[in-house]
């Protein structure tokens, strides 16, 4: 039996920091944009070399106030790219705006810039007062979002190349990935904005839901603070229209505990990858592929396989957890019929959706539990039997 994630192994030798942390934010009992949020703030952006950091509810939040600062508006369009979880074209949908969607890399699943290029050049137009108009959606493209998919970074040099040019914003979507390196520089402030979830399961995750924006615009900052509170500029004063969105200081101080531990815990996984690629390297599996300048932080270990049904099943069997991210990519769910993409039109994101395995990963991880896991998937895809409790740990 092997968890797919198990988040007691990382709470249990820090029960007394995060108890501490818990009773001194009940001692002051101040909860809301208080002394707590205000330096994981500081800390945070410091760690993602960033000069600002705007805690929110979570990360969908994160995305949406992000979105909304950089200005984009009902009507307009957003790219990104279609296999990703479904917050990311949401909050483009919360925005007023539709998500337009180019296909991913084959090898790493971000957004490929040959992709993105294509639609620019293909798929955009200027009109007579110089706007990027997306013609599908008739909308005025103002962003890019690049998701940093599985913990591996995008090509961001690539595509802040051509958002720029094109005048466009570049919204990363960090919300799996902290930590993670992209020439030397950790991803979140590569772009406009960096915007992260801290929900319980993400490599730095909090007791509960929250979120982050990350940047070095003081403008944007300040665009974000007030976004995030109701539009509020002091007590009764509104300048604008905004949201209630804000990470407490319950949740502002686990954070705090967790972020020393976070390179630690990401090298933790780092190590599990290395083992995975080791053991399944004669696997015929399509394995992550880690390119020069690029060091991904392993949210999820994901493998592809046109025999996914028979490993799945041969996963059950022995006990090991296992996920799917994703087996619809959002321009094909029915939450996004409306959009009239059909199949066939992003054809490596469709492959991916069909072939996708995520197996065991986090930091606690041992290696005799991954040597487990790549055992039953080396019996299943030699087309040996498995049953629960048939494979030893290493076999």
């Amino acid at each position: 039996m092997v968890p797919f994630v198990d988040l007691r192994r990382q709470h249990g030798p820090l029960r007394r920091e995060l108890a501490a942390c818990l009773e001194e934010v009940l001692s002051t009992s101040s909860f809301i944009l208080g002394r707590q949020l205000a330096r994981f703030e500081e800390e945070f952006a410091r760690y993602c070399d960033a000069r600002f950091g705007v805690g929110v509810a979570n990360g969908t939040d994160a995305l949406t106030l992000a979105l909304a600062a950089v200005g984009v508006e009902r009507g307009d369009a957003v790219i990104t790219a279609p296999n990703t979880f479904i917050a990311t074209a949401e909050a483009i949908t919360n925005c007023g705006a539709t998500p337009v969607f180019a296909d991913c890399h084959p090898d790493n699943y971000t957004l490929d810039p040959a992709g993105l290029e294509r639609h620019l050049r293909l798929r955009c137009r200027h009109n007579a007062a110089g706007d990027l108009i997306d013609i599908r959606t008739g909308g005025r493209l103002r962003a890019v979002i690049p998701v940093h998919l599985y913990g591996y970074p995008a090509d961001m040099e690539a595509i802040c190349e051509l958002a720029r040019g094109e005048g466009l914003a570049v919204v990363e979507d960090a919300a799996q990935a902290h930590g993670a390196l992209y020439q030397g520089r950790r991803v979140g402030g590569l772009g406009d904005c960096g915007c992260f979830s801290f929900y319980p399961a993400k490599n730095l995750g909090a007791l509960g839901d929250g979120g982050m924006v990350v940047t070095s615009s003081q403008r944007l900052c300040q665009r974000l603070r007030l976004l995030r509170d109701h539009g509020q500029l002091s007590k009764h004063e509104h300048a604008v229209v905004g949201y209630n969105s804000r990470l407490d200081e319950l949740q502002a101080a686990v954070l705090r505990v967790k972020l020393p531990h976070l390179d630690r815990w990401n090298a933790a996984r780092r190590e599990r990858a290395a083992d995975y690629a080791r053991l399944l390297a004669a696997s015929l599996l399509a394995l992550p592929v880690e390119e020069e300048g690029r060091s991904p932080v392993y949210h999820l270990y994901v493998v592809r396989t046109p025999e996914r049904d028979s490993l799945l099943s041969a996963l059950e069997a022995a006990g090991i957890g296992h996920g799917l991210h994703y087996p619809v990519p959002i321009h094909l769910s029915a939450a996004y019929s409306h959009l009239g993409y059909r199949r066939g039109e992003l054809p490596i994101a469709e492959q991916c959706a069909e072939e996708v395995v995520s197996l065991p990963m986090f930091a606690e991880l041992t290696a005799g539990e991954a040597a487990e896991v790549a055992a039953v998937v080396q019996r299943r895809l030699q087309g040996w039997p498995v049953a629960a409790g048939a494979v030893e740990a290493g076999a």
